[in-house]
């Protein structure tokens, strides 16, 4: 049996088991050693560990970096970065592919809410119910959309290039992690789309569609969009205000934490 000596760093540790996290090597925690036979790269290594190659934004051998196809030796040491906001990498060294000119998403099947609040934001996210892993992958690559998830065995496809894991439960953390790593605050599209459909709604006028307001609606609010896909009305009422909110508190945390 050969033996490599791995360390991952930062968030990458949420994708180990307890096993791992309790090692210490060379008095290093979260450092391990992982036995292996015959040829292996440093992307089957990592990935026996659980740690999807999405994830990774940097392989260091004992100090020099080394992509995905390295063939590793018995005795190697590996420290595994995973992309950090605060340091960006020259394109030489980073394993991340660089980000589309336009952002747009492809969520699998446990992000229905998380794909509503990206749409209202303005970004192109497809999104079924019904979407299975190899058809989640091919719409990633072919479209250059960025595959968020909650399965870390779609991410460890070879067609899957970039991608993200989510970690939380709850729909508003969910999005504060998806515009925190891919630094999107400034990047929120001027258009909505509809969160049903994902189709950038339209502005209509008021007296075109007098007869389908409530008393209230009617009464308050002047300004509306409809869908020309599935023709739901909008209107910036208590949900947009909420993820306006939602958006100032993202904000505030995001530029803390930053400091």
């Amino acid at each position: 049996m050969k033996k490599v000596y791995l360390r991952f760093y930062g968030p990458l540790k949420d994708f180990l088991t307890g096993e791992h996290l309790t090692c210490d090597f060379f008095g290093i925690s979260s450092c391990f050693a992982y036995q292996y036979r015959g040829r292996q790269t440093t992307r089957d290594i990592i990935e026996a560990q659980g740690v999807p190659h999405t994830a990774v934004d940097l392989i260091l051998l004992e100090g020099e970096p080394v992509d995905f196809s390295y063939l590793v030796n018995s005795g190697d040491y590996l420290s595994i970065y995973p992309v950090w906001r605060s340091l960006k990498l020259d394109d030489e060294y980073s394993l991340t592919p660089e980000l589309p000119v336009e952002i747009k998403f492809v969520l699998d099947s446990h992000l229905g809410k998380l794909a509503s609040y990206l749409r209202m934001l303005g970004f192109d996210s497809l999104y079924r119910n019904d979407f299975l892993d190899p058809e989640l992958a091919r719409l990633s690559s072919e479209t250059s959309r960025i595959l968020l998830t909650r399965d870390r065995g779609l991410l460890r496809r070879r067609q899957v290039k970039l991608a993200y894991f989510i970690r939380s439960d709850f729909p508003a953390d969910q999005l504060e992690e998806v515009l925190e790593r891919f630094e999107l605050l400034e990047r929120i599209p001027e258009i909505r789309r509809c969160p049903l459909c994902n189709t950038t709604l339209e502005k209509v006028a008021k007296k075109d569609i007098l007869e389908r307001l409530e008393p209230l609606t009617r009464k308050y609010y002047q300004d509306f969009s409809r869908c020309p896909d599935c023709d739901k009305i909008y209107w910036q009422g208590s949900h947009y205000r909420r993820l306006e909110e939602l958006l100032q508190k993202i904000e505030k945390k995001i530029k803390f934490i930053g400091n």
